[in-house]
């Protein structure tokens, strides 16, 4: 009789999402980004212009959003920083999900092109908890983990990641 019923076949494998390998952002804005992080101090004036130009001349490149919210946040300007990270957020997610990505499977930071997308996540977690936005900064630290569960990061333990 056990020969009339189908074998169980195990499909467990088929569910889990494929990695994102997000491709390189151009070599022009990584570029013109290097050397704005060369400008200045951390929170100078100087640096937080080079930024913002390279923000301007590539505005979908997510590594530009994600710098020029550290650069505000190290300038103490904490709502600034807010909307550079919510920009970096939203490109980052068009950036993934025009890679294959659909809200969950790893985003490795093995893979170097993935960090500004995981930058941009880190960069609005941090610039939530400094205007107390408090869902929203367990949204990103989940999204980060979910993202890379090697926390590369350190949002895991750390409650000002």
């Amino acid at each position: 009789m056990a020969q009339d019923r189908p074998s169980f076949v195990d499909l467990s494998d088929q569910l889990t999402q494929p990695s994102v390998l997000l491709p390189p952002e151009p070599d022009k804005a990584r570029e013109a980004l290097e050397e704005a992080l060369l400008i200045g101090e951390a929170g100078s004036p100087e640096r937080r212009a080079a930024l913002t130009a390279v923000a301007r001349s590539w505005p979908a490149f997510v590594g530009g959003w994600a710098s020029l919210a550290e650069a505000a946040r190290a300038q103490g300007q904490d709502v600034e920083a807010y909307a550079f990270a919510r920009t970096g957020y939203h490109r980052a997610l068009d950036r993934l999900r025009g890679n294959g990505w659909r809200g969950m499977g790893l985003v490795p930071w093995a893979h170097e092109p993935n960090r500004s997308a995981l930058l941009a996540f880190h960069e609005l977690l941090r610039a939530a908890e400094l205007i107390g936005e408090t869902s929203e900064v367990e949204r990103m630290r989940q999204l980060l983990l979910d993202s890379d569960p090697s926390d590369p990061l350190g949002v895991a333990t750390s409650p000002n990641a």
